[in-house]
């Protein structure tokens, strides 16, 4: 029963455009597959597939197409990113919302756009305190014929997945360092309260012979 929901799910996903941009209401394409196929969400809450992915959606699971929902948005030309790099003040806040890693760069370094691997999906734009990302239409991206389309859908699905492999692997490494970090904190006050013992030892012992050197001095 599990194998078969996953194979539907990977059905609906192999149907959904890969831009990633979260305008369904779910974190990626895949999460939106999900939630169809689990009955959570509507065939008709992608704006990037439009009325063509509708009707493979509802073809698939053998329901009735209809209309796009346009409260998740309406469908826009295919565009990519651009950043103004005279502006970019290497702020990283475009490439940690980049969902398939299409932007590259470092803290306070000019970034830029892999344009080959960009969805369009916008996301960059919101987080970008310069104002110096916008989009530019891709030219005859409506020519494009199902060969291409797919293969930049699948560009794109891969992109993402190794986009939240990072993500995992970048958490667990974080959360180790923080172990460590700790660990590291207890040993030291693990050796610091030994230290003062040693030291609370050391002092008692000298008060004690102190002591036993006046009471003998007294006896005399």
């Amino acid at each position: 029963m599990l194998t078969d929901k996953n194979n539907l799910i990977d059905r609906i996903d192999a149907i959904l455009p890969q831009t990633q941009c979260q305008q369904c209401g779910f974190t990626g394409c895949k999460p939106y597959a999900t939630a169809v196929a689990e009955g959570r969400a509507d065939i008709n809450q992608c704006p990037p597939g439009d009325e063509e992915g509708i009707y493979q959606l509802a073809e698939l699971l053998g329901v009735k197409p209809k209309p796009l929902n346009k409260a998740h948005g309406i469908p826009k030309p295919k565009a990519t990113a651009f950043i103004d790099e005279s502006t970019c003040i290497g702020c990283t806040f475009c490439i940690q919302a980049c969902p398939v890693d299409a932007i590259v760069g470092a803290a306070k370094q000019m970034h830029t756009v892999i344009t080959a691997a960009c969805t369009g999906c916008e996301l960059c734009i919101a987080p970008c305190p310069m104002d110096c990302i916008h989009m530019v239409a891709v030219q005859k991206a409506n020519s494009l014929d199902q060969h291409a389309k797919k293969k930049a859908a699948n560009l794109a699905r891969e992109r993402y997945q190794f986009h939240l492999l990072r993500l995992a692997r970048e958490k667990q490494e974080q959360a180790e360092k923080l172990t460590q970090k700790a660990m590291k904190k207890k040993q030291m006050n693990v050796a610091t309260a030994q230290d003062d013992t040693r030291k609370k030892t050391i002092i008692q012992a000298a008060l004690k012979r102190a002591a036993t050197i006046r009471t003998k001095g007294v006896t005399k």
